[in-house]
């Protein structure tokens, strides 16, 4: 990608007169400059041929990005084997509903460490993302907020530099809340563009699916999501870093406020 997009998870709150839905969804994030939307398919995958073709029409029309965040009860660890075969499923079926509307990304997170080793777990959840089809949309392994979670940056860039179908999505604010509040200064998000870049290349940086907002969390992790400017995360540091080391790709807004953290994200990048 030549530049860098932001967008919201889920649906805007626009006026909060009119319910929106994907497609509305789409040109209301447009008219207020907003390039990128991720659906929301964590209780169900909810692209279905009653809305495909609008979703996909407004798509294209207003040159949009479009990612999905995958279920949150995908685990490609768990002790049923039959229970991963269910996570692999899912993951297949929402890249096939993703790919109905020409989305880009697919993302997840892959798995739990349960009673098992660092080492298993990563063996094992490597095998079944082998077992995916790639039908050219991106598997985003998503750095995780809970140290039960598989999912640590080094873990995840490990996989993005074995499995060529599976790319990252840099969580900042998860990292954040997994280390009980670690990132606070510039260096600390330099740190991790360093290390993807020198990991996995500069073509990692140009193509980066990011997720960033404020976050609740304790020692032992993510609690909830935050409006940004009620959280500690700092996010002018991080925008900082992004910029000097020119990330391309999307940033995507989580939390209660969607379109106005945003929004707030997109104007003081714009500003530095």
């Amino acid at each position: 990608m030549d530049n860098l997009l932001f967008g919201i998870s889920g649906l805007p709150i626009g006026s909060g007169l009119k319910k929106l839905n994907y497609a509305s969804g789409i040109v209301y994030l447009k008219s207020i400059g907003l390039g990128a939307m991720e659906l929301l398919f964590v209780r169900s995958v909810n692209v279905t041929d009653k809305n495909k073709n609008i979703i996909l029409k407004t798509k294209l029309e207003n040159n949009f990005y479009l990612s999905a965040h995958e279920s949150h009860y995908i685990n490609l660890n768990a002790d049923e084997y039959e229970k991963q075969v269910q996570s692999m499923k899912r993951i297949t079926n929402a890249m096939e509903a993703l790919s109905q509307v020409e989305g880009r990304s697919l993302i997840f997170h892959p798995g739990f460490y349960l009673k098992d080793s660092k080492e298993d777990t990563y063996n094992t959840i490597k095998e079944n993302l082998l077992k995916l089809p790639y039908k050219g949309i991106d598997y985003r392994l998503e750095t995780t907020g809970k140290g039960t979670q598989f999912g640590t940056l080094e873990e995840l860039v490990s996989l993005c530099k074995e499995i060529s179908s599976c790319k990252l999505c840099i969580d900042f604010s998860h990292i954040h809340a997994r280390q009980n509040g670690c990132l606070k200064k510039y260096d600390d998000f330099a740190k991790i563009l360093q290390y993807v870049m020198d990991k996995l290349g500069r073509s990692a940086l140009e193509d980066l699916h990011i997720h960033m907002g404020g976050i609740n969390y304790n020692e032992k992790g993510e609690i909830n999501h935050l409006p940004i400017l009620q959280s500690d995360f700092n996010y002018l540091e991080c925008l900082k870093a992004i910029k000097d080391y020119d990330v391309r790709g999307c940033i995507i807004a989580e939390g209660p406020l969607v379109e106005k953290d945003a929004l707030l994200l997109k104007n003081t990048y714009e500003k530095l």
